[in-house]
């Protein structure tokens, strides 16, 4: 049986017509205004101009941080009484670049950050057999990644669009409960703080279907913790392994390796890229898609439940995952989840299709007096986060905590929603 689709059962319902409020969960202040200073502007290539997504931006000595956005902008705040002088910026393939602070709002600044490519020609990876590569970096899991308890504060966000057109947007800060990596993630927990929803109102975008997905991925596709999906040894003859040009992720020379299925079993596998760490053999990110040769295997392990009569296909399924370094420990950081697919009833002539995107940044994390969450405040596997959260109305119901900056359609999307609403 596919073990993502064993242990993934956290659900994204979309199309329901469910509104409810939440209570927080955890004790947490939100600061005021004069509490913070934001930093905010956008990311580009220095050669191309191109807007960089998924940007790494860090505030130095702290574990506070967040991603840009598909459109390459971002916004970050930091507490005064952090008394921060810098923000670091790092993305895989540059070089790192730094945002100095001096205890004020920055707004609209532009980053251009530097390709690394003339600068690889200069670091020699040599390497015999990349699987190997891969065991090792395994084997030392346990000295690599935390061997304590953490309690990471998280941005998640899952978006539903059918065809271009969005008809559910909802999103969520999360605390995130991480026992030590020596140990596997039955004991790992999420719980939603506060979120917020809005739904499409047309009946016609109506559709309940359930997938693997919601804030729950936040533990499951961190296959460092969770090795059945990828970084399983029993797993590793299953796949072919090959070496590719290295790369650069903050000012530190990358393995990077491919890896295909060269095998058939009865639940589909996946193929990507892995990159580890050339010294520490530490994984640094991991991307990977689901393979569709079989596109029956490729339902069964993302489709749990879907009205009678539905014909559902499943185009693409793709996963970010990504880690970075900190007091000499890697941390996870930022988990991307897109899943295309469409959809048609018997004895219609189209099919519909739709995009499930969900991404969640670890935005703080605390290693120090960390309580568990309990059972019934964890996020359960029959729930969705539209059933847990409110609507979009409050503009400042964010606060103090980071997120991911919304898109120029984002943005679009939620005022078209809200006329929807009223």
């Amino acid at each position: 049986m596919n073990t993502l689709c064993r242990q993934i059962a956290a659900i994204l319902l979309f199309g329901a017509t469910l509104w409810g409020m939440i209570t927080p969960l955890q004790a947490q202040n939100d600061a005021k205004d004069d509490e913070y200073i934001t930093i905010s502007g956008m990311v580009r290539d220095q050669k191309s101009k191109k807007k960089l997504e998924y940007v790494n931006i860090a505030v130095q000595g702290s574990n506070i941080g967040t991603v840009t956005n598909s459109d390459g902008e971002f916004s970050i705040k930091i507490k005064n009484s952090l008394l921060a002088k810098e923000i670091q910026l790092s993305h895989v393939g540059y070089l790192n670049a730094i945002i100095p602070v001096n205890g004020s709002d920055v707004t609209d600044v532009v980053v251009n950050l530097i390709p690394t490519e003339n600068l690889l020609e200069e670091v020699i990876i040599r390497a015999r057999d990349p699987r190997y590569i891969v065991e090792e970096a395994m084997s030392k899991i346990a000295v690599n990644y935390s061997p304590s308890t953490n309690m990471l504060t998280g941005f998640y966000r899952e978006t539903a669009q059918k065809g271009r057109r969005y008809i559910n947007i909802s999103e969520a800060i999360i605390d995130i409960y991480k026992t030590p990596y020596t140990e596997n993630v039955d004991r790992d927990r999420v719980q939603i703080y506060k979120g917020r929803s809005l739904l499409s109102q047309k009946k016609s975008d109506t559709l309940v279907v359930k997938l693997l997905g919601g804030p729950n991925l936040s533990i499951y596709i961190d296959i460092v913790k969770n090795p059945d999906i990828l970084l399983d040894k029993e797993m590793l003859p299953y796949y072919s392994f090959k070496m590719e040009e290295s790369a650069m992720i903050d000012k530190r020379p990358q393995y990077v390796i491919t890896f295909t299925p060269q095998a058939i079993l009865p639940y589909a596998l996946y193929y990507g890229k892995l990159y580890i760490d050339k010294d520490k053999l530490a994984f640094t990110r991991a991307e990977f898609n689901l393979n569709m040769d079989d596109r029956n295997k490729a339902t069964q392990a993302i489709l749990k439940k879907k009205p009678f009569g539905l014909r559902f296909k499943p185009l693409e399924v793709s996963f970010l995952v990504t880690y970075k370094q900190r007091n000499n420990l890697t941390y996870l950081s930022y988990i991307r989840n897109e899943v295309h697919f469409n959809c048609d009833w018997k004895r219609r002539l189209f099919a519909t299709n739709y995009t499930i995107n969900s991404e969640m940044v670890v935005t703080d994390s605390e290693t120090e007096n960390v309580n568990n969450i309990s059972y019934k405040l964890a996020f359960k596997p029959s729930q969705s986060l539209s059933d847990k959260v409110g609507d979009f109305m409050d503009e400042d119901f964010w606060g103090a905590y980071n997120i991911i900056e919304p898109t120029e359609s984002l943005e679009s999307a939620v005022n078209k929603l809200r006329k929807q609403k009223q």
